[in-house]
């Protein structure tokens, strides 16, 4: 997507939102930190809300879609402990911030996407990146790929199909985002023995995705 800010204030803005927003909520990892402060956050907004890329807030991309705010992005980044060479599965991708985040940590990157519009829009943004991209309903995955060492699920569900489950390998890290009511948790789960226990570790506001309904009298 086009940007309207100049280099210069779009690096100053980086590190700002750095400084205020994710250093002093547990984003610290330097990797992370490193990802984030190289990737131009404001090339994966509309044009004409690039001069809010940096905010501490979710940003409409249309389509009943959202770019999670910066700080969300970075405690899911932390908590799936990633490394470069680990095979991580993003859904809900969306205009490929946090794909582009993925590639720069070095990870092997799929990234699912449903929406035809926004999969254009982060293929442009990412453009020369080595990203494997996945057209296709959230809920599925990449099981053709599968399986993979980690999940991040980019956006707040309700459940965790059986479909997904099956695709993180038997160790792996899944992070994502459960909406319980009226609060939405960030979760982690390692799977183990086959079976996945989500475990919460921050509330937070998380743009939800769709495809992700409980089934009726679904417990966790």
């Amino acid at each position: 997507m086009a940007t309207k800010l100049s280099e210069i204030g779009a690096a100053e803005m980086r590190a700002a939102m750095i400084d205020s927003q994710l250093r002093t909520n547990d984003v610290v990892d330097p990797a992370v930190i490193a990802a984030i402060g190289a990737v131009a956050r404001e090339a994966h907004v509309p044009a004409a809300l690039s001069g809010v890329a940096y905010m501490d807030r979710a940003i409409a991309l249309g389509e009943g879609r959202a770019l999670n705010a910066p700080l969300v992005t970075g405690r899911l980044l932390v908590a799936a402990d990633l490394h470069a060479g680990l095979r991580v599965l993003l859904i809900g991708a969306a205009t490929g911030y946090t794909a582009a985040l993925l590639a720069r940590l070095g990870t092997e990157v799929h990234a699912v996407e449903e929406s035809t519009d926004l999969l254009a829009a982060a293929r442009a943004a990412t453009a020369g990146t080595a990203i494997q991209w996945v057209e296709g309903p959230l809920a599925a995955g990449a099981p053709k790929a599968a399986p993979f060492d980690r999940i991040i699920v980019e956006g707040a569900i309700e459940a965790l199909p059986d479909t997904l489950a099956k695709q993180l390998a038997e160790g792996g890290r899944i992070v994502a985002a459960r909406r319980e009511g009226s609060v939405t948790r960030l979760v982690q789960g390692v799977k183990t023995g086959g079976t996945i226990a989500l475990r919460p570790f921050a509330d937070m506001d998380v743009a939800p995705l769709p495809g992700f309904a409980a089934p009726k009298q679904f417990q966790f």
